[in-house]
């Protein structure tokens, strides 16, 4: 407890005065709070990195321009972190090109006069590009007359003004994100041709040039379905298309839960929102409506893929980064309208509507022997709801608080090798967001078993239990699931058996990008005036010449590294490497070479590329 005279001497060395009450321009705010405004920053190695929000806030703008019959083409330059987009729109009005690019809250999105359902944030976006960028520059052309200027970190450098003829109206902005903000970063061209696709599928008819290659969709939803199941559809793609709605979905074979990719306003919402609740909600009225039957939702929606988009007027998102949406008002309309759209499907297509039933039906059959191994396992069940083995939680947990949302968001899992392995990261963990696993060895082997394994195998459930994905994966626990295995045989098969495990039976949060390997380092070379830590032979053999008369340690297990140098590899600069698929389809296709019975054609694979 403190007296008075501690608190008055703690006072007197707080120099609180006139002098510590600061004002700052809006675009200082964005520099000082970038979280705020577009979420993580990150370094390229996750789809929702800062890099990754500035690439989308350009072009949205395009885009919106785009939509409202404005231009039917957008040029995209990336080199070398360098990123130029041009449109041919309307182009920023002349008089106004630096306060919209400048002024925060300064836009014409504000009506619905000008843009009518706008992906781009309202006043914000192009403004937090602007503010976080080492070089940001725009020229607006309108009526053979263009406006340039050039800002650097949010702060205008030059302005200028003049008339070219030989230019058709539209808007071109360029920039780099600054090292400053973000941390040695890297654009990832898997993540940005996912983007690139995204903009192609919700936008027919528009043609988006990536440093020379087109990337355009004439069937919207139906062709990203299309590359998804590559085949593995069991029946024909039902696709409909209003004037504020578009769906597509089918059923895949041998697929546990559902896989959605749900779309407003051309924003991935990535974490569903209403829109994707009445869609689900729509379906599942308009099977049941059509065959006459009170068919459970998980029945009818086990193993579905779908696909919606919908355009609304105002959308509120439960975050900067938009990736759920909230509005409450468009449930009634979206039902209705995905329910018409199906029912129609299944009458003028009876074969594929008894396919539909026939898939029903053995999702039922499927749901009922599940229940019997639950009801068989629900003693040991409840013991294990209680007190789970193996696990060290942390505080926060994702959803959990709405007065914690970043520590809830920032929380993972990590799922390691042993007690060894586990016992180094629980001793430098942040309790607060992280979390320890550990397994007691190799897991099952999965694949192509059926879920009923999960209760059988104390592991599998074990893991199950602590990700909080039993009824649903919509109920998971952390936002990261982090497999954090040793950099050896028996560390790359632990890994592979645990990719299997979630890609048979929660494949959903691989697609949503929830699971992650960690990258810990090989080496550490060091003498007694530096250290560093590599992660690669390559790595290795450059610090070797840099560091004289280094010594140097090879980690073969992450129980090897002390627990004090531990720290930093699951700390800010913590490598992250997401697991992802490119496709729904190439998860069967993988997890069949990988982990099936094809020893042979396995075998012929590793003798022609072993090393």
């Amino acid at each position: 407890m403190y007296n008075n005279n501690d608190m008055a001497k703690i006072n007197n060395n707080i120099n609180y005065d006139e002098d510590q009450i600061q004002s700052l321009s809006a675009l200082e705010h964005i520099r000082l709070r970038s979280g705020m405004y577009i979420g993580r920053l990150g370094n390229g190695s996750n789809q929702n990195d800062g890099i990754y929000i500035l690439f989308k806030e350009v072009i949205d703008n395009s885009v919106d321009e785009f939509n409202e019959k404005c231009g039917n083409r957008i040029e995209i330059t990336l080199k070398d972190n360098f990123v130029a987009v041009r449109d041919y729109g309307r182009g920023i009005p002349l008089g106004k090109v630096i306060d919209c690019v400048s002024k925060i809250n300064t836009g014409a999105k504000y009506t619905n006069e000008v843009f009518h359902r706008s992906v781009g944030l309202n006043g914000v976006g192009t403004k937090a590009v602007n503010a976080l960028s080492s070089h940001f520059k725009v020229i607006s052309y309108r009526g053979g007359k263009y406006v340039s200027a050039t800002f650097s970190k949010g702060k205008l450098l030059e302005e200028d003004k003049g008339t070219d003829k030989t230019q058709l109206d539209g808007t071109y902005t360029e920039f780099i994100p600054d090292e400053e903000i973000f941390k040695n970063y890297k654009y990832d061209e898997d993540f940005i041709e996912a983007r690139l696709w995204n903009y192609a599928y919700l936008n027919p008819g528009l043609t988006l040039n990536y440093n020379g290659k087109n990337y355009k969709s004439t069937k919207g939803l139906l062709d990203l379905l299309d590359k998804e199941v590559d085949g593995d559809e069991l029946y024909s793609l039902i696709h409909y298309r209003g004037e504020f709605i578009e769906f597509a979905l089918t059923h895949i074979a041998n697929s546990y839960g559902e896989n959605y990719f749900s779309y407003v306003n051309g924003q991935h919402t990535i974490d569903g929102g209403t829109h994707l609740s009445a869609f689900k909600e729509g379906f599942l009225k308009a099977v049941n409506d059509h065959f006459k039957k009170s068919w459970s939702a998980q029945d009818v929606r086990e193993g579905i893929l779908g696909a919606i988009s919908v355009k609304i007027e105002n959308p509120v998102f439960e975050s900067q980064t938009k990736n759920k949406l909230g509005n409450t008002e468009i449930r009634g309309w979206i039902v209705q309208e995905v329910k018409d759209g199906v029912i129609d499907f299944l009458l003028k297509n009876p074969d594929e509507a008894t396919k539909i039933s026939n898939k029903i039906v053995h999702n039922e059959k499927l749901r009922k022997e599940l229940n019997e191994v639950r009801k068989s396992s629900r003693s040991s069940a409840k013991r294990v709801a209680l007190n789970i083995p193996k696990l060290k939680d942390c505080r926060y947990h994702l959803n959990q608080s709405k007065s914690h949302v970043e520590e809830c968001e920032n929380s993972m899992i990590f799922l390691t090798e042993g007690d060894s392995a586990s016992g180094s990261i629980t001793k430098t963990r942040d309790v607060k967001t992280q979390a320890v696993f550990s397994l007691r060895g190799k897991i099952l082997n999965v694949y192509n078993k059926k879920k009923a394994e999960l209760y059988k195998n104390a592991e599998l459930y074990n893991i199950m239990k602590a990700l909080g994905i039993e009824d649903s994966v919509e109920n998971l626990r952390y936002g990261k699931v982090i497999i954090a295995t040793d950099a050896d045989t028996d560390g790359f098969h632990i890994r592979n058996l645990l990719m299997t495990y979630f890609l048979t039976y929660f494949e959903e949060l691989v697609i949503a990008g929830r699971v992650y390997i960690l990258e810990t380092p090989l080496f550490r070379v060091r003498n007694k005036k530096q250290t560093a830590y590599c992660y690669s032979e390559k790595e290795r053999d450059y610090l070797m010449t840099q560091i004289k008369g280094a010594e140097i340690t090879r980690f073969k297990g992450l129980g090897e590294i002390d627990p004090k140098e531990f720290g930093m590899f699951i700390g800010e600069d913590m490598r992250l490497e997401p697991v992802r698929v490119n496709s729904v389809s190439e998860v069967q296709k993988l997890l069949r070479f990988y982990q099936g019975e094809n020893t042979p054609e396995r075998r012929e694979f590793i003798m022609e590329n072993l090393i």
